[in-house]
């Protein structure tokens, strides 16, 4: 039996049993949680940054997104307010659409 060890979503379990599998799970403490959302996220983003069509790319975007909303929740905040400083730290310092690549600065 593969052993996995890591975070997986909420209907994997269901999956897995619906295709006739045997599989242990276990429900996380809260610091072993962050911990694992921290990992997923980690893992995600490798696989985003390995992926090879936009199609791949987008899918890995969005389970960036889906952690991104369980993150925020464990610091007692949503996607929303996540949103609203996203946009604030836009309207301060801009976005990533210019390409800008600052290469030095002098002192």
């Amino acid at each position: 039996m593969p052993v996995y060890h890591k975070l997986v979503r909420d209907r994997i379990p269901e999956i897995i049993k619906g295709s006739g599998k045997s599989f242990c799970t276990r429900v996380l403490s809260e610091s072993e949680y962050i911990g694992s959302l921290k990992d997923k996220l980690e893992e995600e983003l490798n696989e985003y940054l390995t992926a090879e069509s936009d199609l791949e790319a987008l899918e890995e975007l969005a389970d960036l997104l889906e952690l991104i909303v369980a993150a925020s929740k464990t610091h007692g905040s949503t996607l929303k307010q996540v949103e609203r400083i996203r946009r604030e730290k836009r309207k301060q310092r801009g976005g990533f659409e210019g390409r800008v690549f600052l290469v030095e600065v002098e002192d």
